[in-house]
């Protein structure tokens, strides 16, 4: 990738999750990255193009996260690794969260595809552990998950690791 697209990347970026994806325009987005708002539109063909190329970008983080949970074979290492997903979101990445999160907030835009590896892999721990309804609870999880992600995102919470023990408590880890 070359410089110049990184840059644009990079300020699209954050432009799109300090200010919302639909209140950026290429033009503010071009003046950030300190390029011509014709170089956007040759590289990623227009902003709809820019935040195909961040989400996809994103997604090899998540694809990460789960290459990381499925070498587990023992289910409640697998349910340890993903619980401690949100804890562990490095700084560097929270751009890319918040974007992703304030899409779902601020539009029709709910990512389900991105969390269906993570949603297969705790069905097949829930039923290795026997719990009656795996789906379910994978479900549960995930809605979990997405709770304290939320919080880590805005503000850290002032006892993660407690909160984190407790939940790890709760599914016997």
């Amino acid at each position: 990738m070359t410089e110049k697209k990184e840059q644009i990347l990079d300020a699209a970026l954050k432009l799109f999750a300090e200010q919302g994806y639909a209140s950026t325009s290429t033009a503010k987005i071009a003046k950030a990255a300190g390029v011509s708002e014709g170089l956007i539109f040759r590289h990623f063909e227009n902003k709809e193009g820019l935040l195909r190329a961040i989400m996809n970008h994103g997604k090899a983080q998540i694809d990460q996260l789960y290459k990381q949970a499925s070498t587990f074979s023992n289910p409640k290492d697998v349910l340890a690794s993903i619980l401690s997903f949100p804890f562990l979101i490095p700084k560097d990445q929270h751009p890319y969260w918040k974007l992703s999160y304030s899409l779902k907030w601020q539009s029709d835009i709910y990512l389900n595809d991105m969390s269906e590896p993570i949603r297969t892999l705790l069905i097949d721990a829930f039923t290795k552990l026997a719990y009656q309804n795996p789906e379910a609870e994978a479900e549960a999880v995930l809605l979990i998950l997405d709770g304290i992600a939320t919080a880590v995102l805005l503000k850290k919470p002032e006892h993660s690791v407690s909160i984190l023990k407790a939940i790890m408590q709760k599914y016997g880890i």
